[in-house]
This record gives C-alpha cells, sequence and structure tokens, in this order.
C-alpha cells in the first residue's frame, strides 16, 4: 500500500484513501466522541514559545587559537503543531529547541535555528514553509527536520496528494544544499479518548501514511525516522505523562522521546554522528527494498530509512538502521544580532 500510495504521488495518480468509504457512518459517533474531548483543557489557549535564535554559544566563544570551526550551523524546523511544539510553555521544551542544543553539543558549534512550523498544518502548507526557509538567500540551512503527517490523516488528505506535497518540499530542500530529516506521521492510534474501531484505523492510516512518507523522501535525498510506534507503548504506559493538558500533543517529556529519537539521525545527516554508516547486524540493520525498509520503520519508532543503492531488481534499495539514542539536554536560545 505505502508503494501504491508513492508511486500515485510521484506519477499524478488520483486519491488512494487511507480509510475505506464503507466505514466512515461507523466511525461518526467515535469521531465526534473523540472530538469532544481531545483539546478539551479549558478555554485557555496556549501560544507556542518561540525557539528561535542561537544555541551552544559558548562554542562560538572560543579562541582562533584553538582551531575550532566556531560558524554556526544553520537549522530549520518545518512542519505542523509538533514541530512547533503546541503544548509547552518553555522554548527549551519545544522539539525543535531540544534539537539545536543536542546537534550544538556534538558538533561542539554553534547552531542557529530558525522554526517556521505552523500548527494544525498540513502537507500542502510546506511549500509556503520552504519558501519562508528559502527567502534569505544569505541564510540558507544546513539541515532541516520536517514533522508533518497527523493533520492530514485527520482531515482525511488523500495520501497520494500528502506524499507529493512532502516530497516536492525535500526535493527544493535538497537542491538548496540543505540535508534533510523527516520525522513520518505519528501513530494517531495512541491518542487516550480514541476508542475501537476508530482506534485501529487511525493507527494503520497514520503507519500507511509514514511508510508512504519514507518512501518518497528517501527518493528524493532525504532521512526519514518514524515517530509512530516510538511514543505508542510509553503514550498507553504513561498517558498523563507523555501528553499535554489538550490530551493530544506531547508533553514536555514527550516531545524529548521524540527528540532523543531524531537526534542521531539529523547529527549523522551532517556526518556527526559517532557510529558508522553501515548496518550493524546485531541491531537487526540492513540494506532492503526501499518499500520494505518503509514498512519496517513504520511499525517501529525510532527507526531510520536513508538511501543506499540507485536501484536493484525490486527497485531502489535503502539502509535501515536503529541508532542509539542519546539524552538531548534543555537550553533556551539565545537571541541573534
Amino acid at each position: 500500500m505505502a508503494r501504491r500510495i508513492a508511486a500515485g504521488a510521484a506519477y499524478g495518480g488520483g486519491g488512494i484513501g487511507l480509510i475505506g468509504a464503507a466505514a466512515v457512518g461507523l466511525l461518526i459517533a467515535e469521531a465526534q466522541l473523540a472530538k469532544r474531548q481531545v483539546g478539551n483543557h479549558g478555554s485557555h489557549v496556549v501560544e507556542v514559545p518561540s525557539a528561535d535564535g542561537l544555541y551552544g554559544r559558548v562554542f562560538g566563544e572560543r579562541p582562533a587559537s584553538e582551531g575550532a570551526d566556531t560558524e554556526p550551523l544553520r537549522f530549520a524546523m518545518l512542519g505542523d503543531s509538533t514541530a512547533a511544539g503546541q503544548g509547552v510553555h518553555r522554548a527549551r521544551q519545544t522539539p525543535a529547541a531540544l534539537l539545536a542544543s543536542g546537534l550544538a553539543a556534538v558538533a561542539e558549534r554553534p547552531v542557529e535555528l530558525r522554526n517556521v512550523a505552523l500548527p494544525g498544518a498540513r502537507s500542502d502548507d510546506l511549500d509556503r514553509q520552504v519558501a519562508v526557509v528559502l527567502s534569505d538567500p544569505d541564510w540558507v540551512p544546513d539541515v532541516c527536520v520536517v514533522m508533518i503527517g497527523a493533520n492530514d490523516v485527520t482531515h482525511r488528505m488523500p495520501a497520494t496528494r500528502s506524499v507529493r506535497h512532502l516530497s516536492a518540499a525535500v526535493r527544493r530542500l535538497r537542491t538548496a544544499g540543505a540535508e534533510v530529516v523527516v520525522g513520518t506521521c505519528p501513530d494517531l492510534g495512541t491518542i487516550e479518548p480514541v476508542n475501537q474501531p476508530l482506534r485501529y484505523l487511525a493507527r494503520r492510516a497514520s503507519r500507511q501514511l509514514a511508510a508512504a512518507q519514507t518512501i518518497g523522501t528517501v527518493e528524493q535525498g532525504g532521512r526519514t525516522v518514524s515517530l509512530g510506534d516510538l511514543l505508542g507503548p510509553e503514550f498507553q504506559a504513561n498517558p498523563r505523562e507523555l501528553f499535554g493538558p489538550d490530551n493530544y500533543h506531547p508533553s514536555a517529556e514527550g516531545y524529548a522521546t521524540a527528540a532523543m529519537a531524531v537526534l542521531p539521525t539529523l547529527c549523522a545527516s551532517l556526518g556527526l554522528w559517532p557510529e558508522e554508516e553501515r548496518p550493524d547486524v546485531s541491531r537487526r540493520e540492513g540494506f532492503l527494498p526501499v518499500a520494505r525498509a518503509a514498512a519496517e520503520a513504520a511499525g517501529e519508532g525510532g527507526t531510520e530509512v536513508t538511501a543506499a543503492m540507485p536501484t536493484g531488481p525490486r527497485g531502489p534499495w535503502a539502509l535501515l538502521k536503529r541508532r542509539r539514542r542519546r539524552r538531548v539536554t534543555t537550553q533556551d536560545p539565545t537571541p541573534v544580532t
């Protein structure tokens, strides 16, 4: 199914539905109930804190005699409310800030962050976000992270259209010279107010889209990290700890868990992670046809997929990796002057 969705996106195919029309009537009551519960945390809406700024400033203050590179790495964050960090109150708790802090610590260089993610955004907003990121010719990102997909599922955007927009965004960013890491669609079946059978269908739709996103991203030269199953078991076991007050967006601890999974791939895309870029058989890593690697990654959170070989008897191949995670430290941004 993921291969069909990605092919439809690449060749302009029509919509391949994530949920069959016959199931819609059955789900209406469950969906309405979930809508009444999700986001029901009072009339006060918390604004997303701005995390833009410089991280790891101390690395830029070292004397030139030490031979260290003090030029900031440029990091852009794109996507929806998860990428923006909706649900937390401090800038340092957002995933973009966590990743910028972690990248600065690993690279031992300052990192300048620009976050253009928009709460409520779907994949068709990526064209606008990419334009904003690339609007300043004097600020071209070294690396970008994209987190998108949940709103595509909840608003029933055709999967082919969703993947088409994401693939185009990755292609534009790669053409501009940026490395790209995509955190694929999270598992919406983990949301606490969602009951069966809607929970099952939400999970199925999320994983299908995540796998198709992986195929589309890898074919454009990007890397993906599965977020779907990563938080699923932890959200189900600790919903009060890992979900925010709206029962939908992650809490600060939930964002930290996601950031720990994305950070190794973010650093590896820039050649900064200590692990070798080859499979570790002891961790069940290996070279696989891209569609199979995408399907496996969608079922196991924290799994990275990146292009490996141009083609083979069964199409393009990819490297599937399960990198060791590192706890991400937090810091507040310093305004860029």
